[in-house]
C-alpha cells in the first residue's frame, strides 16, 4: 500500500476488548469484536474511517485462534485491500482477561 504525499498520519495507541460501560466480553471472536468497534471508534475521532487504515499491529495471548481473529477482522477491513499487519503473541495483556489487543495507523 502506498502513502501519498502529503498524507496525514492517524495513531492508535492499542485498544483492548473493554466495551463502553467496561464490560469485557468472553471468548476471541466477541473480544475481537470489540477492540475492532473500539478502534473504529478511535479513527472516526480523527476523521480516519476503515478504508484509510495502512498498518494493523496484533497483540495476542496465543495463536490457536487467528483464524477467527482474521475473520472478524474483514468484517472492518477491505478485504480485497486489506491493510499490512504484524501479529506478536505475548506472555500477557494489561489484565489477565484480556485476549487481544489491536493497534491502527490511517493515512488521510
Amino acid at each position: 500500500m502506498t502513502i501519498g504525499a502529503g498524507s496525514r498520519l492517524v495513531w492508535t495507541s492499542g485498544q483492548v476488548a473493554a466495551g463502553p460501560d467496561g464490560t469485557i466480553p468472553t471468548g476471541w471472536a466477541e473480544q475481537t469484536r470489540q477492540v475492532f468497534r473500539n478502534l473504529g471508534t478511535a479513527l472516526e475521532s480523527a476523521g480516519a474511517t476503515w478504508p484509510d487504515v495502512v498498518k494493523l499491529t496484533f497483540y495476542v495471548v496465543g495463536t490457536d485462534e487467528l483464524p477467527t481473529v482474521r475473520t472478524v477482522r474483514d468484517e472492518f477491513v477491505t478485504v480485497t485491500s486489506p491493510p499490512t499487519s504484524t501479529l506478536i503473541r505475548v506472555a500477557g495483556l494489561a489484565r489477565p482477561e484480556f485476549l487481544i489487543e489491536v493497534e491502527a495507523v490511517a493515512a488521510l
